[in-house]
């Protein structure tokens, strides 16, 4: 029998995972809160509900994969939200980049009605979505894990258990507040390189294979050198983590200042008028500085 699945969240991430488990022959119903993405998604031919209480009718799994706490919280504890909607027994598989707390507080009231619930966030981009090869942080009970391992299979080409629910957040978002930090710097040393008169392809060339470089470097800076800043991470979630990471060592009474610096910078790229685009822009922002003035 087909599986049923619903997909709460159908931006970029969250309608690269449900094209993927359509394409894997999985039964997917998607919903999202604007109306306009409803539309757009239709078009391409997702089946869409104009409601959570809808897209949970019938449902066993749930995939929820939404851009902030705010918004998890909402689509779980709302009126009509999925601990409301949610048949009893159905598994929530829950993908988004938050905080513990959050994380914790909803899979709480989740098994109060009899729901299970994996804590999994995800390091990738749609592409890597799209074509199953995310990795998955997953964290919650070894039973429900196992439960949804015909998900993750299809989502990711390995998982590691990271402990109770509420632990798989807080690995994202050091991941996460690493990957922001990597970036920055790239694009600060890379700009500084050009401008000290090295021609971009050629200093690419070299950093591409030298100690300083990292994932994200050889994977994002190629676009970069061709002007190409369409987004896989947009700068507004590279900002939203950081603070996540600030939150989360305030919390436990770290400091974080580092992650504090990287922010300052990310926030001013959006103020430049970098929102939207991939975190990557950064390194547009750098060359705008060192441009002389006239």
């Amino acid at each position: 029998m087909t599986q049923k699945v619903a997909v709460i969240g159908m931006g970029q991430m969250g309608s690269a995972m449900a094209a993927r488990l359509r394409d894997s022959n999985f039964d997917v119903l998607g919903f999202d809160l604007s109306a306009d993405q409803r539309a757009r998604l239709t078009k391409d031919g997702f089946r869409m509900a104009s409601s959570i209480s809808d897209a949970l009718a019938d449902r066993s799994i749930i995939l929820t994969s939404l851009p902030d706490p705010k918004a998890v919280s909402e689509a779980w504890l709302g009126t009509a939200g999925i601990v409301a909607s949610a048949q009893k027994g159905a598994l929530c598989i829950e993908l988004s980049t938050i905080d513990p707390q959050t994380m914790r507080t909803v899979a709480e009231a989740a098994a109060a009605r009899g729901v299970a619930v994996v804590d999994c966030p995800v390091s990738g981009g749609p592409n890597e979505a799209r074509s199953g090869k995310l990795i998955l942080i997953a964290g919650g009970e070894l039973s429900d894990i196992t439960r949804a391992e015909p998900i993750l299979q299809r989502l990711g080409a390995e998982w590691k258990h990271t402990g109770g629910v509420g632990t798989a957040k807080a690995v994202k978002i050091v991941n996460n507040m690493m990957t922001m930090g990597n970036v920055l710097v790239a694009a600060e040393a890379f700009a500084l390189g050009v401008a000290a008169g090295v021609e971009p392809q050629k200093l690419y060339d070299v950093l591409s294979v030298s100690g300083g470089r990292s994932h994200h470097f050889t994977k994002r800076f190629p676009n970069a050198l061709k002007g190409d800043f369409s987004p896989g991470f947009k700068m507004e979630l590279g900002e939203k983590d950081l603070a996540l990471a600030i939150e989360l060592g305030r919390a436990i009474k770290m400091p974080t200042p580092s992650a504090s610096s990287s922010r300052e910078l990310y926030a001013l790229a959006l103020a430049e008028g970098f929102r939207g685009q991939d975190i990557v822009a950064l390194l547009s922002m750098y060359q705008n500085w060192a441009a002389p003035t006239k």
